[in-house]
């Protein structure tokens, strides 16, 4: 939208600016930091048609607009909140906004439409309009300053300094209506002295000092890298800020305690395949060693397939070891496949599920340390850095899902939203509220907030650049309504299960295309689920995992049930990591609503004590294309000699039960006995319309 070429600008014999080139595009806030008397002001002069440069070019959307007039390039569609403000004092806020419109000569209709939308950005301008500009306080002034530019419709806006004289608060909102104005498409070049708040906001910056470029390009990256800031904006030290060029500016906003939390990488370290296969297969030689040692139920599946530790002597003699299943966990509760002795046990967690006995797993502290370290990958790969904020609206507990997440955040240094599940208010006020730029949530989750993003109409107001859902199949379609209606914000799809620690076991690359799995911590199989009998690469199949460093419960050959396939090849975006596709749905009956493990085994369960009801039941999950929300309804047989009278009694009682075994709440509809279909096979008891398109 904007380039600036060479350009070059004097005062007298003075020169100001020295071969400028600078490029803002359209939609992008620009960032340009400089001390007192870079020159930062002068070239917002330059761009806007206030000083005339001495040399070089300025195109705006492709025209030369070298040496236009101030009033021909509000015209053209630029408009300047200057530095100081610079209001008419003794005009009201009212009058002080008409100004803005005045060079564009639009009709009293069209200044109309204008002003209502500037009390709709600023209500408290609509609350001072017949106020004299002079009586109000800093901040006011600065917001009637970018209202009255503003009023010009701009398709380029230029801010000169708006935090100049601010206390820190104000400025914290001045900064929240730059983001909501960029969030809604204006293009922005900022001017400002506070570093950290410039390049925080932005998403490129140039660094102007004594009139001349030293550094330019991401605004994250700028603000992050520790070496990057001493070597162009000084070497102040942690007892004296100030002695950095822009330490008294605002740089030293930035969390200084934590730099080295910026270069750091959780990426594997091998080169190549080879590499990654003998470090698995010392991994799974240790494994084995260890489970034969440690665990009472391994060493008798073991001794049982004729195995002992030394004949593991390549990947391939995994094919050897016997399958573990969900059922071997259920046996084995409360420590089911426990390989470390109970002292060494700093944690448990538990899978959503069934009633009855649920899948209770054990960690050493090393396998959280593991965990944490793979979970912050996963955010390091989505490119989350340190300076994000990242809002986790999963649950916390004995499920995995919470923790996981918090893991992650703490190991990457961002700031963590804790928000857990549920409570749209809330998620909506902390998103407008902490500005969280990262989204954690369940698929069905994140299209409820997305709805209702779009119904309160804050997609401009929230900063979400990133959404990491996992728990439940998402379909394409699905994933471009999330996006679109967060206001285009980059989703990541992120596998696990608690029994592989949980999750962060992998996740969607930058790409889009694919899955990476972290197979330095695990061997993933793709084998038939009736047969068992490895799938060719690309090909459907049911995912058998074998963990590599795992103490507490490790897992070999565990059957997650998972359908997916292993996508042969490199990726292109230049991950070592093997890839697989998401997940297309299960090898059994279990279902997923709302983030919740269902059997119908369960469902069987509950209805079976329940006095008055029949043996027959259907599930059917939907959902709602309007709200994004899933729901369930349960059909259920009334018993043969039951009174029809009971109905509602019966149906009263089942959702109890059933929101306080499995912690979720169905419609029930209660039906005459005989009313459902019978059939010699199994009968089909559960109808899932959630999704109606493909999930690749």
């Amino acid at each position: 939208m904007l380039k600036i070429q060479n350009l070059q600008v004097h005062y007298g014999a003075a020169q100001a600016l020295f071969g400028i080139d600078l490029n803002v595009s359209q939609g992008e806030t620009v960032a340009l930091v400089g001390a007192n008397g870079a020159g930062k002001s002068t070239l917002l002069k330059a761009v806007m048609g206030l000083v005339r440069p001495s040399r070089g070019s300025i195109f705006f959307e492709g025209t030369d607009v070298t040496g236009f007039s101030a009033v021909r390039m509000v015209r053209q569609g630029l408009a300047l909140s200057p530095e100081g403000r610079q209001l008419f004092g003794e005009l009201t806020v009212f009058e002080n906004l008409q100004l803005g419109a005045l060079a564009l000569k639009l009709n009293k209709s069209k200044v109309k439409q204008g002003m209502e939308e500037i009390f709709s950005r600023f209500p408290r301008l609509a609350e001072r309009k017949d106020q004299q500009a002079a009586t109000l306080s800093g901040g006011e002034q600065q917001m009637v300053a970018m209202g009255r530019a503003l009023m010009a419709r701009p398709r380029l806006l230029l801010l000169d300094e708006p935090s100049l004289g601010l206390a820190p608060l104000i400025t914290d909102e001045i900064f929240a209506i730059i983001r909501q104005l960029s969030r809604s498409g204006v293009t922005i070049l900022l001017v400002e002295q506070n570093a950290a708040r410039a390049l925080s906001a932005s998403t490129s910056a140039y660094l102007l000092v004594n009139g001349r470029i030293l550094q330019s390009g991401n605004s994250e990256k700028l603000l992050a890298d520790p070496k990057l800031r001493q070597a162009f904006l000084g070497a102040g030290s942690d007892n004296r800020p100030e002695a950095s060029r822009l330490g008294a500016a605002g740089l030293t906003n930035i969390r200084l305690e934590k730099p080295d939390m910026t270069n750091q990488s959780f990426m594997p370290s091998f080169k190549s395949e080879d590499e990654l296969h003998t470090h698995q297969l010392k991994g799974l030689q240790w494994t084995i060693n260890h489970v034969y040692q440690g665990s009472s139920f391994y060493r008798t599946q073991l001794e049982k397939a004729g195995i002992q530790p030394s004949d593991i002597q390549s990947l391939d003699d995994l094919r050897k070891l016997p399958f573990t299943s969900a059922d071997d966990l259920r046996d084995g509760y409360p420590f089911p496949l426990r390989s470390v002795p109970y002292e060494q046990i700093t944690r448990i967690h538990a899978s959503s599920g069934t009633t009855g006995k649920r899948k209770i797993l054990a960690y050493t502290q090393k396998d959280v340390d593991d965990w944490a370290d793979f979970f912050a990958r996963s955010y390091e790969m989505a490119g989350i850095t340190p300076l994000d904020r990242i809002q986790i609206a999963v649950g916390y507990g004995v499920w995995t899902a919470g923790m996981g997440f918090q893991l992650g955040c703490e190991r990457i240094g961002a700031l963590a939203v804790p928000t857990g599940p549920g409570n749209i208010d809330l998620q909506c006020q902390f998103m407008l509220d902490f500005q969280s730029t990262v989204f954690c949530s369940t698929a069905s989750m994140a299209l409820l907030m997305a709805e209702e993003i779009h119904k309160r109409g804050i997609a401009d107001k929230i900063n979400i650049k990133k959404i990491i859902y996992g728990s439940e199949r998402s379909s394409v379609s699905m994933r471009q309504k999330i996006s679109e209606l967060f206001g285009g914000a980059e989703l990541f799809d992120i596998p696990g299960l608690t029994e592989l620690y949980g999750p962060g076991t992998g996740i969607e690359c930058p790409n889009h295309d694919c899955i990476h799995y972290w197979a330095d911590y695990y061997i993933l199989e793709i084998l038939d689920p009736d047969t068992l009998k490895p799938m060719e690469p690309g090909e459907w199949g049911e995912m058998v995992v074998t963990t590599l460093c795992k103490e507490a419960a490790p897992l070999i050959r565990y059957r997650t049930r998972d359908i997916t396939r292993i996508i042969p090849g490199p990726c292109t975006c230049g991950s070592i990591m093997p890839r697989h596709s998401r997940i297309r749905g299960r090898s059994d009956d279990m279902m997923k609503f709302r983030g919740v493990n269902i059997y119908p085994s369960g469902i069987d369960s509950i209805l079976s004590e329940i006095p008055g009801l029949g043996s027959e039941y259907q599930v059917h999950l939907s959902r709602d294309a309007a709200s994004g929300r899933d729901s369930m309804k349960l059909v259920v047989e009334q018993g043969e000699h039951c009174d029809r009278k009971r109905s509602f009694e019966l149906a009263t009682e089942t959702v109890h039960q059933m929101k306080k075994k499995l912690l979720v709440t169905p419609d029930v509809e209660l039906v005459q006995y005989g009313s459902l279909p019978r059939s010699e096979r199994k009968s089909q008891r559960v109808f899932d319309t959630r999704l109606q398109d493909d999930i690749v």
